[in-house]
């Protein structure tokens, strides 16, 4: 984590907060005449309240003199002109972008989407389809000759046809051919969300509806139901299926001769290693990542490996499309609960096809809050604009396009001008949109063009619609300031001034004491005839570390040392030691024995500033910081307003 990441993290820990604000609204004190009043004192005086540490913060007057000093700090940046500085603007811009997510959301329905795909997830289907392509921007006479095909094709299946071979024989599917419409089994978030609705609404055995995605028009035939298997680990070891000039391969007596081998005690991975032709793993000892039904190209393997129970079971040798292989159950990964898998399916959620239903509550609702009308006089002269090479991505905007300022769309007092839908149009044209007529086309996309104005209406105004927005902003503004603002003025000059800080030092150093300190080595140990031996043996000056090698034998720790200066009252000395210069006797403390050696000892004295530079450095940066408000109130007049501090203090207490 940076430095900037810490300023920060407690600000907008507690920005979350919520706490209510006072109802009265009073100017607290102005500097240079800018007022700041009482409820933004009291709001954020009970956010810090149970977070600071020192109770002098918690102290209505100290409190007020912090905060005059932090709205000094915040006028000083913005006469610094610091504000414009682009770094600081992109990364205001892109905090904002983050925190403005939270109210493009609509809670309920997210919910209601993370529930469906929770409660989806506990089955598996197995679905057979029939394709028939249809592109998104297809024609309305090639959209209606795919529904008729698809349809013709349903009432066969309902009639009783077989249904993989009306997909083997009109499935657009090129896979088709081969598996007949069998998709396996699959479970949610693993097709598009209306392939998806199709499969779990429509019964087991049963013919589904006609339905449209992306691809095109389906129908499904739901072969199987079954509960979600999870996800599994595996190992594998796998023998290619010869190809046409391996005539010497026999893979099915390479992976019997290797399961053999296991068989007999030989490590499953070191064989991995040696033998496996599944290049992707085999140097892993055979490990896949872990997956689930559906996922991988084979369901002869995916089968065996949940068929197995144990962690370290092994599969008989089985072949599969890809050749031969042996499998080792590593770990099987049980379905989670909603709580453990909400922020993974909420993501989920707002990538596919689900976030459309977000998307769609917002602008219904943002049509019923902001009053929004079409000029349809302007609206009708754009449309006669735009002709037939829009279809090829040839249409070129008039060139008088900047004359048509004259409003199209007013979303209550602001007004969106014809020129900006030109322009908007002019971006489309390369989307493939194939609606026709132009008219037609046109009228599609101006209500794609009006949600997105609106959308774009309702972001700019959110400080105005949601005062906990406008005061999480406000005060983020502001601490970005200041980060920025206490790098240039403080942090960095306490770093750099040395001959402020010696000269800091020289007048506190008294403040900074070591307590009385001992260059000394400790060897301690749990059976008292081993220290006897570690005392013999200091005594002869013998060194720390040949005295464990002595003593440490047959991978048994028998003695442990410490050496080093230490001071009194640190943990590393044992509580009863003596500070006489020497080799002590022999003593106990609690389940330990101990032998020190004193070689020397300190007086109480203070420390150097090398000693205590990392103290120094702060102190100093709070003196200074200290100085530098001193003078910010000479160059900025402050006026406090005592009547409103006495009434806030009454509310606050």
């Amino acid at each position: 984590m940076n430095s900037k990441q810490f300023f920060f993290g407690l600000l907008l820990f507690i920005s979350y907060a919520g706490f209510a604000q006072t109802n009265s609204r009073e100017v607290l004190f102005t500097i240079n005449d800018k007022p700041y009043y009482t409820d933004e004192f009291a709001r954020i005086y009970k956010k810090n309240l149970d977070l600071v540490k020192d109770d002098t913060q918690k102290d209505l007057d100290q409190y007020l003199e912090l905060f005059v000093g932090y709205k000094l700090k915040v006028n000083k940046a913005y006469k610094l002109g610091l504000q414009n500085n682009a770094k600081y603007q992109n990364e205001l811009k892109s905090y904002r972008t983050q925190l403005a997510k939270n109210y493009f959301n609509d809670t309920k329905i997210t919910q209601e989407l993370v529930e469906e795909g929770y409660n989806r997830l506990q089955k598996e289907i197995r679905a057979s389809h029939i394709l028939i392509m249809a592109d998104e921007n297809a024609t309305a006479e090639d959209t209606l000759k795919a529904y008729k095909k698809i349809e013709d094709i349903r009432k066969k299946a309902l009639a009783g046809e077989d249904f993989g071979e009306l997909a083997k024989q009109f499935s657009e599917d090129p896979s088709a051919k081969e598996n007949k419409g069998d998709l396996g089994y699959f479970s949610a978030f693993r097709m598009v969300y209306p392939f998806e609705n199709a499969a779990f609404n429509t019964p087991k055995g049963e013919i589904s509806k006609i339905i449209r995605t992306r691809f095109g028009y389906h129908i499904l035939k739901i072969n199987d139901v079954r509960a979600n298997r999870g996800e599994i680990t595996v190992a594998h070891i796998m023998i290619l299926a010869p190809k046409p000039d391996d005539v010497d391969k026999d893979s099915k007596s390479i992976i019997n001769d290797i399961y053999k081998k296991i068989q007999q005690g030989e490590k499953f991975e070191d064989l991995a290693k040696q033998f496996s032709e599944d290049k992707s793993s085999s140097s892993k000892g055979g490990v896949l990542n872990k997956f689930a039904s559906g996922q991988l190209s084979s369901e002869e393997f995916e089968s065996m490996a949940f068929a197995l129970k144990n962690p370290g079971d092994l599969s008989q040798p089985f072949q599969s499309q890809f050749g031969w292989h042996i499998i080792k159950l590593i770990e099987k990964h049980p379905i989670k609960t909603l709580e453990e898998m909400k922020a993974e399916i909420e993501s989920k959620v707002g990538k596919d096809d689900r976030s459309k239903k977000i998307t769609a509550s917002l602008n219904e609702k943002l049509r019923k809050k902001y009053t929004h009308k079409r000029d349809n006089k302007q609206f009708a002269a754009l449309t006669k604009l735009v002709t037939n090479d829009f279809y090829e991505s040839k249409w070129v905007q008039p060139a008088n396009a900047k004359e048509y300022t004259a409003p199209l769309l007013t979303i209550n007092a602001k007004k969106i001008d014809g020129r900006t839908f030109l322009e908007y149009l002019d971006r489309q044209q390369k989307s493939g949109l194939k609606t026709k007529p132009v008219s037609k086309l046109t009228e599609e996309l101006y209500t794609k063009f009006e949600n997105e104005q609106l959308t774009a209406y309702y972001d700019e105004n959110l400080e105005n619609d949601f005062p906990d927005f406008a005061n999480v902003m406000e005060e983020y503004r502001d601490g970005l300031l200041l980060f920025d603002l206490m790098e240039k003025e403080i942090w960095e000059r306490a770093k750099t001034d040395t001959l402020g800080l010696k000269a800091f030092y020289d007048e506190h150093k008294m403040e900074h004491m070591w307590k009385k300190r001992a260059e000394v080595t400790i060897v301690s140990s749990t059976k008292e005839d081993v220290i006897k031996k570690a005392q013999a043996l200091l005594k002869k000056g013998t060194d720390v570390q040949a005295i464990k090698d002595k003593l440490n034998v047959n991978n048994t720790i028998n003695v442990m040392a410490n050496s080093g200066t230490f001071e009194e009252g640190s943990d590393a000395l044992p509580k009863t030691m003596k500070y006489d210069v020497g080799v002590s006797n022999v003593f106990k403390e609690g389940e330990y024995y101990f032998v020190t050696n004193v070689k020397k000892v300190l007086p109480v004295a203070p420390k150097t500033l090398e000693e205590s530079k990392g103290k120094m450095v702060n102190d100093y940066q709070q003196y200074l910081e200290q100085r530098w408000v001193d003078d910010l109130k000479k160059e900025f007049a402050v006026k406090i307003n005592n009547d409103a501090f006495s009434h806030v203090k009454t509310q606050l207490k």
